[in-house]
């Protein structure tokens, strides 16, 4: 029976999600018999009982896995030899996410705070990300959190933008799972055209346009005040009614009768609010409203000469059509005089002209509704000095301006704005207003002249009376057409007692209690404007318009003085606020007034302008170096940028120290309530410039300009702000750094060594080949002599020796402080040897053979006569007296010496002095603690 150890195939690790099957395989070892396979779990055996768990040879299956699954399995094979069990394998059961807390749907108002959440569960534990309509929401707008073991998406300030589907999606790696829910932003109706007070003749036609929007899309309905009647777009007309509402929420009445005069109330409605506004409807007599004739092209002023003939223009129009008559100097021409004759369109002609026929000639356009006159001046001279003045073509004067527009109405004045017409043969230089009032005359009469704008305010108006208006343009040739006539308008009227005001008290109670309304949340239009409106639940007739207050409520100064808008239609619901700082908190109300009158304010609101980056960088910004002049580190100190120019709320400051390489950048950023930093780790020798700016949530805003500091041993504490010229040391720091540069220092630093490793292989060398000779010198009576066996000096009685370089090594020789006399050989000897040594081979000497070589042909140069003449030191060596160091002066050696000059220096750096035929120098050399005589020649 056989049962090998290695399996043919081990199991591996298993990763599976909770409810995969896991399988697990392996190949028992080979034997005989052939073995059983059974498998162990957590060395435990496994029961094959369970019906989720399959053993098949050497396959195991587990399906519908758990949590209980995982752990450590061992497939064990058997046979009568024994068991052999496999490596082990990992199961590992992952849970893919699940929701234990879905997001659900929502509904809300404007401006309220929504939450969506989520919980979750799996293993590993997932992550949790939101998405809207398919993006992963933006973390500026909505705020994400983990709350309670919820993950919470918070919009603050709904708005009708933040409408959509949120997405909760969680992932870990065995799975992904997603659940959504929809917002849906109620937002109250708002009117986008608000009707306007209507004045009717009996039989016209009178539209009042109304028109609002919300979320969702508002219904739009009529009521006349007091009565219970409800007008519905898209209404089935009853028979011979007179009354429509259009789709867009116009109400329509044909044939006006006297009986339909009153206020019509248009209300928007909605699920979030409903809103109304109110519109009179004033209705005259056909007469009354017929506005008297008006001269299109009326006589310019000419200059003639005599027996010429004359032609003065004069068109009207109106309903019913005008009768036109001449006046000269005020005095009715027609049927006096043959020569006069008029023509076709009303234009008076007057043939074979006299100097007598010189005047002021008028046109009146009569009808029954009134008259209107235009004149003109009419100079005859004689033939000689006459200027002929011609008609002007039409085609050179301006158009008709456009039909004028009311945009505020006062007790007595009323604000008008137009378009400009076509363009004649020369710019409109200005305009000219006319204006009609049958309680005042019953003919035009121009109001305003030599305007240079497109609006203008018509005053000195009669309380309480209904104007119509027109407009002309003028360029050089003349006057235009008249624009269309714009709507009545009936001017407010101050008289306390004719609005129910019969006293002061009552005007003031009449504010405060008569006008319910109710101001909305503002909206932010960008950073510097803010809508303002408000809804008039019950509309007063005390009411001349409403006063909108504001004041900042955040930064500086903080909170600011009430500035007021004023808006003079009773009948509008709103105000845009205008030039307004970026990124402050604004508080908002409004009041209405009458004349000095005001009413009761209504509650306060805020709304904080958007922000932008900051449009100034900050101020004063200082660098400074810190600590010594080898320090790498620098100090930065600013100012906030101004206040006008912050934008916002200051998050954060950014400073860049910008290196002439990016390698060297460090970047930094702190916070807002910080003004200095201390950078440190910059590369010394490197030039920085440093920059600041400030951050708002928008972004970062303008860099401050920057400033350069070296760091390094030569640097300037504060570079002059505007100075932009290297130094020097900059440049040269910058040609250092550059790549050839270095290479090139690097090269030479290489040719260097290499000549250095050569020099010293030779020496080398040089040296190894001395060590074919070898001699020993030992001390006897009289001097030195060699001793085969014992290293020492050569004979110093024969001058033709050279000293040896090592021969001596100073380690082996022992310490005496002892001087000797001058020329005291014996001194050498005994200072040189121990008490009692004197006759015996000295001890100071080296124990194992130094070898040199000695080239004896050349013993002859040794021994040069002039060497005698002079005692010269060929090496000096600091002599130590007690506490004192001297130097002594060395004499270069004479030219017949420089062969061993360079083995003279090298002993000398031993500390060895070497003896020069048979005189000492009674000095005395000191190396190491080690007294030798100073030899000289």
């Amino acid at each position: 029976a056989v049962l090998r150890d290695d399996f043919r195939q081990n199991p591996t690790d298993v990763v599976v999600a909770a409810g995969e099957p896991a399988i697990l395989e392996c190949v028992p070892p080979r034997g005989h018999p052939e073995p059983t396979i059974y498998w162990k779990k957590d060395k435990v055996q496994l029961d094959d009982k369970d019906d989720r768990i399959t053993m098949r040879g050497g396959k195991l299956m587990i399906s519908n896995t758990k949590k209980s699954d995982a752990g450590m399995y061992i497939c064990v094979g058997t046979n009568m030899v024994g068991e052999r069990e496999s490596e082990t394998a990992q199961v590992t059961v992952f849970e893919r996410p699940t929701f234990i807390r879905r997001p659900i749907n929502q509904v809300v108002l404007e401006d309220e705070t929504v939450e969506f959440r989520c919980q979750v569960q799996g293993d590993p534990q997932p992550n949790v990300r939101w998405r809207k309509d398919d993006i992963d929401v933006p973390r500026g707008r909505y705020e994400i959190k983990f709350e309670k073991d919820d993950y919470v998406l918070r919009v603050k300030k709904a708005t009708v933008n933040d409408e959509g589907t949120f997405t909760c999606v969680t992932e870990n790696r065995v799975g992904k799972l997603e659940a959504s829910a929809t917002l849906t932003v109620r937002a109250a109706p708002q009117f986008v055209i608000r009707p306007r007070d209507q004045i009717v003749a009996q039989g016209r036609t009178a539209t009042f346009p109304c028109e609002a929007k919300g979320n969702p899309q508002p219904a739009v309905f009529w009521q006349k005040d007091g009565s219970l009647n409800l007008l519905f777009p898209n209404q089935p007309q009853q028979p011979n009614s007179r009354f429509s509402v259009s789709p867009s929420g116009d109400l329509t009445i044909s044939s006006v009768q006297r009986g339909d005069a009153g206020y019509y109330i248009c209300q928007a409605l909605t699920v979030a609010g409903s809103i109304l506004a109110k519109a009179q409807l004033e209705v005259t007599d056909v007469l009354t409203d017929r506005p008297p004739p008006i001269i299109r092209q009326g006589p310019s002023n000419q200059t003639l000469g005599v027996d010429s003939v004359a032609l003065l223009k004069c068109q009207a129009s109106g309903n019913p059509i005008p009768s036109i008559s001449w006046l000269k100097d005020g005095v009715s021409l027609l049927g006096k005089d043959l020569r006069m004759s008029l023509q076709e369109l009303g234009s008076l002609q007057i043939r074979n002209i006299k100097l007598s026929d010189s005047g002021i000639y008028t046109c009146v356009a009569t009808s029954s509704t009134g008259e209107t006159s235009w004149s003109a001046f009419l100079e005859v001279k004689e033939s000689g000095g006459a200027i002929i003045m011609k008609n002007h073509d039409e085609n050179e004067l301006p158009g008709p301006p456009s039909k004028p527009q009311i945009t505020d109405v006062t007790k007595n004045s009323v604000s008008l704005s137009w378009q400009p017409g076509l363009v004649g043969a020369s710019p409109v230089s200005s305009y000219v207003i006319e204006a009609f009032s049958q309680s005042v005359s019953n003919s035009w009469q121009t109001v305003a002249d030599h305007i240079k704008t497109t609006q203008f305010t018509v005053k000195g108006l009669r309380p309480n009376t209904i104007y119509l208006f027109m407009v002309r343009a003028v360029n050089n040739q003349g006057l235009s057409d008249p624009s269309p006539m714009s709507e009545p308008v009936r001017t407010q009227d101050i008289s306390p007692a004719s609005s129910g005001c019969e006293t002061t008290d009552t005007c003031r109670r009449n504010l405060a209690y008569s006008c319910w309304f109710r101001l909305h949340n503002p909206v932010v239009l960008g950073p510097t404007t803010i809508q303002v409106t408000w809804t008039v639940d019950r509309q007063s007739q005390f009411i001349q318009g409403y006063r909108v207050l504001y004041r900042q409520s955040s930064g500086l100064p903080s909170p600011g003085p009430w500035l007021t808008q004023d808006v003079k239609v009773p009948s509008e619901r709103g105000v845009i606020l205008s030039a307004l700082k970026k990124g402050i908190v604004y508080e908002i109300k409004v009041r209405p007034y009458f004349n000095e009158f005001q009413g009761m304010d209504s509650e306060s609101k805020t709304a904080r302008t958007s922000e932008e980056a900051p449009s100034a960088p900050p101020q004063q910004v200082t660098v400074l170096t810190v600590g010594n002049q080898n320090s790498t580190s620098i100090s930065i100190s600013w100012d906030p940028p101004p206040p006008d120019h912050q934008n916002g709320i200051i998050q954060e400051y950014k400073i860049w120290c910008l290196g002439n390489e990016t390698r060297f950048h460090v970047n930094k950023t702190v916070d807002a309530a910080i003004r200095s930093v201390v950078v440190g780790g910059l590369q010394v020798g490197v030039v920085y410039r440093v920059e600041v700016a400030a951050s708002t949530s928008a972004g970062v805003g303008v860099k401050s300009e920057p400033q350069s500091i070296f760091i390094g041993k030569e640097f300037r504490d504060v570079i002059i702000h505007g100075n932009r010229n290297n130094s020097i040391t900059e440049q040269i720091t910058d040609v250092v750094k550059q790549p050839a540069f270095i290479a090139g220092i690097g090269g030479a630093c290489w040719v260097i060594l290499m000549g250095f490793s050569i020099w010293l292989y030779w020496r080398r060398k040089k040296r190894k080949s001395l060590s074919n000779y070898a001699v020993t010198f030992q001390r006897v009576d009289g001097g030195l002599m060699s001793n085969g066996s014992r290293p020492g000096l050569l004979n110093a009685s024969d001058p033709g020796y050279p000293w040896l370089a090592d021969s001596w090594p100073a380690t082996s020789l022992p310490v005496n402080s002892s001087s000797g006399g001058p020329n005291d050989l014996g001194n050498f000897g005994r200072g040189d040897l121990p008490s009692g040594q004197g006759d015996k081979t000295g001890t100071m000497l080296s124990d194992g053979a130094i070898y040199s070589s000695i080239d004896f042909t050349t013993k002859a140069n040794y021994n040069s006569p002039g060497q005698t003449s002079q005692a010269t030191p060929y090496a000096t060596t600091q002599i130590l007296h007690s506490s004192s160091i001297h130097e002594l002066a060395v004499d270069l050696p004479d030219p017949q010496w420089k062969a061993s000059l360079q083995a003279k220096q090298e002993m000398a750096s031993l500390g060895y002095s070497l003896p020069e035929k048979t005189s000492c120098n009674n000095s005395k050399k000191f190396y190491n603690g080690i007294t030798l005589p100073f030899i000289s020649e």
